[in-house]
């Protein structure tokens, strides 16, 4: 059923868990806290640091527009993470806390305010919000302590003695099934009761940690995600103008032609020639349908 931010956050009292302990509200980054992919401003800021060719960053924006639109597959996620460790290998560890510096303040710009009012519900309840991530540490950590968060895990590149990255993972990569290993980690370091703990995510991915809290909740869900949710009667909440839509979904690509038709006209009167920015895709706007 699709809801507002704040419907999301209203617990029946049948699920409120006797008992219950201390809780906790875990976010996934991408298509989640943030519309798009950290990754896009992530491969700029790489390609003007002279870490990616143009070919990659290319290949990396192309992949941010499909994401937005479809979501990313788990081998698409691998293959940029594989990218990532080999473009930093050998390289200071310093270079991508750079990165991360240039990145974070436009990443944290583009949390929604739907969004922003959950991080505050949950706040005001209480509860430590604990940012999850694919997206490098370095990154996921700044980004959480910038928004006022109280946790963050991400991907960690192993770090040599001499400061330098190896190329390879230091623990589980973020994502899947590690993602749900570190939750769990997560929730035990801090007595965190993940019964009555809410998870919030996009993809199919996604779905251990959904599935590990008393209250999952699905945000601009790929297609997939978007089933299970409705089958079990998760809340989901949209705040994209343009909702992802399965390729064989006809009736989901009319209803977005007709989203993108209006938000054209509207460009066209309201920036004449600079149609793109107010395409923007996403604005923070709630919707329920």
């Amino acid at each position: 059923m699709t809801m507002t931010p704040a419907q999301a956050l209203r617990t029946p009292k049948d699920r409120v868990t006797p008992g219950a302990g201390r809780s906790a509200a875990f976010f996934d980054l991408d298509g989640t806290l943030i519309p798009g992919s950290a990754n896009v401003p992530l491969a700029r800021a790489a390609f003007r640091a002279g870490l990616v060719t143009p070919q990659e960053l290319v290949r990396d924006l192309r992949n941010g527009a499909a994401f937005l639109l479809k979501g990313a597959t788990d081998e698409r996620r691998e293959a940029v993470r594989d990218r990532i460790l080999s473009a930093v290998a050998g390289r200071p560890a310093e270079e991508m806390t750079t990165l991360a510096d240039v990145v974070i303040p436009e990443l944290v710009a583009s949390i929604p305010p739907a969004m922003h009012a959950v991080l505050d519900e949950h706040a005001t309840a209480g509860r430590d919000r604990v940012l999850l991530s694919a997206s490098p540490t370095e990154i996921v950590t700044g980004l959480a302590d910038a928004a006022g968060l109280e946790r963050a895990a991400g991907t960690t590149s192993e770090v040599d003695d001499e400061g330098r990255y190896t190329g390879r993972l230091a623990g589980p990569s973020c994502s899947a099934e590690g993602k749900a290993e570190i939750l769990r980690a997560v929730a035990q370091e801090h007595d965190y009761d993940l019964a009555a703990s809410y998870a919030y995510a996009d993809s199919m991915s996604d779905l251990p940690i959904l599935e590990a809290v008393g209250h999952p909740v699905v945000v601009n869900p790929e297609a997939e995600l978007r089933e299970i949710a409705e089958d079990r009667g998760w809340p989901i909440v949209e705040t994209s103008r343009f909702p992802r839509v399965a390729v064989t979904d006809l009736h989901g690509w009319v209803r977005m032609s007709q989203r993108l038709a209006v938000a054209s006209v509207g460009a066209v009167v309201a920036l004449g020639t600079r149609p793109i920015e107010a395409l923007g895709g996403i604005d923070g706007v709630t919707e329920a349908a």
